[in-house]
C-alpha cells in the first residue's frame, strides 16, 4: 500500500469527511491506476468491520424522494445519528455526465454537521445505481455513519440492484387510485420492505389513506419472505412536508433490522451480498481482460459487424466471444 492511500485509508478511520469525498471520486475514477488505489484502500479500511443501516430508497416520479431524504436524514442528524446520503442522478446516455442537482436540493441537510451528501451519475447502469456505489457504501460505513441512504433514479428497470447493496429497501410513492397501484410493477413491491405513502397531508391525505389501504391489500396476497416478521412487509402513509409519519417509519426499520440481526438473517444477507459483489468483480475484471488483448479485440470487432449484418446469429457469436474468453484468461 502506498503511503498516500494508508493516510487516505487513517482518515477515513477517523471520520473525516473530506477524505470521505477524496475517496468516493477515487473509487469512481475510470482509470487503471485509480482503480488499482481504490482496490487498496477498500482492503485497507474493511478490517475495521464498522456497519451502518443500509436503506434503499426508490419512487415513482413525483413522489418527492429527495423532500423525504431531507426530511428524514434532519430528524436522524437532530437524534445524533451521522447520516450519508449517496443520491444517484440520471445520466446522459451521450456524454456520461448528470445535473446532480440532488445536493441543491437537499440545502438544510447539506449544512447539517452529521450529515455528508453525494450525488454521482448513474452512468446508464442498470437499476439506476451508479456503478461504484457499492464501494462507496463500503466507504461511509468505514468512516463510521450510523445510517446510509442510497437514493435511485427510480427508472423501474431492475430495482434488485439497490435492494442487493441495502439492508432494509423502501418504496416512496404519492397518494393515487387503482392506476397507481397497477403502475407499480410487482417485482418491486416483491422486493420492498416497507411502501411509504408521501404527501398525506393537506387535501392529499385522504387519498393518501386509500393508497395505505390499498397496498396493504395487496401486500398481504404476497408470499412471506423467509426470515421476516409476519406484518412485513407494510405499507404507511407519511409527510416529507409536515414532517409527521416519519419517526414511526424510522421506528419500523429499526425494529424490522433488529429482528434480522437476532434471528441471524442480517449476518447472512451480508454475506450473499459481499459474495454477489465478488462475482460481479471477477465478471467484470474477466470482460476488461478480454477487451485489453489486442487479438481478442479485433476478434470481437469482427464478430460485433457479423451480428450487425446479420450473418452470424447473437447467441452464436456470443458463444464464441465467451469461448475466446475462456482461452485468453487460461493462457
Amino acid at each position: 500500500m502506498t503511503d498516500s492511500t494508508g493516510a487516505l485509508a487513517g482518515a477515513l478511520l477517523m471520520g473525516d469527511r473530506r477524505a470521505l469525498a477524496r475517496a468516493i471520486t477515487l473509487v469512481e475514477s475510470g482509470r487503471e491506476d485509480h482503480r488499482e488505489r481504490a482496490e487498496e484502500l477498500l482492503d485497507a479500511v474493511a478490517v475495521s468491520d464498522r456497519q451502518s443501516l443500509r436503506i434503499g430508497l426508490s419512487g415513482t416520479p413525483g413522489a418527492g424522494k429527495s423532500t423525504f431524504i431531507e426530511a428524514f436524514g434532519c430528524m436522524l442528524t437532530e437524534s445524533g445519528k451521522r447520516v450519508a446520503v449517496l443520491a444517484v442522478d440520471p445520466s446522459s446516455v451521450r456524454s456520461g455526465g448528470s445535473i446532480l442537482g440532488d445536493k441543491t436540493r437537499m440545502e438544510r441537510l447539506s449544512r447539517e454537521p452529521g450529515a455528508f451528501i453525494r450525488p454521482s451519475p448513474s452512468q446508464s447502469h442498470l437499476g439506476g445505481i451508479a456503478r461504484r456505489t457499492k464501494d462507496a457504501v463500503a466507504l461511509c460505513e468505514a468512516t463510521g455513519f450510523d445510517v446510509v441512504l442510497i437514493e435511485t433514479v427510480g427508472v423501474g428497470q431492475s430495482e434488485t440492484a439497490v435492494a442487493d447493496m441495502s439492508d432494509i429497501f423502501a418504496l416512496l410513492i404519492a397518494p393515487g387510485g387503482g392506476d397507481e397501484l397497477q403502475g407499480v410493477k410487482r417485482g418491486i413491491m416483491e422486493i420492498a420492505d416497507l411502501i411509504l405513502v408521501n404527501k398525506s397531508d393537506g387535501d392529499l391525505k385522504p387519498a393518501a389513506g386509500r393508497t395505505v389501504a390499498d397496498y396493504s391489500s395487496a401486500l398481504r396476497l404476497l408470499k412471506q419472505r423467509r426470515g421476516d416478521p409476519q406484518d412485513f412487509p407494510k405499507a404507511m402513509p407519511v409527510s416529507a412536508l409536515e414532517e409527521t409519519g416519519l419517526r414511526e417509519a424510522w421506528g419500523e426499520i429499526t425494529a424490522l433490522a433488529k429482528f434480522r440481526k437476532t434471528n441471524g438473517f442480517w449476518n447472512e444477507r451480508r454475506s450473499e451480498q459481499a459474495c454477489r459483489w465478488f462475482e460481479d468483480e471477477v465478471r467484470r475484471g474477466l470482460l476488461r481482460h478480454f477487451e485489453a488483448d489486442r487479438k481478442s479485440e479485433t476478434a470481437m470487432k469482427a464478430l460485433r459487424s457479423a451480428v450487425a449484418e446479420g450473418t452470424r446469429a447473437p447467441g452464436a457469436a456470443a458463444r464464441e466471444a465467451l469461448s475466446r474468453l475462456g482461452r485468453t484468461a487460461g493462457s
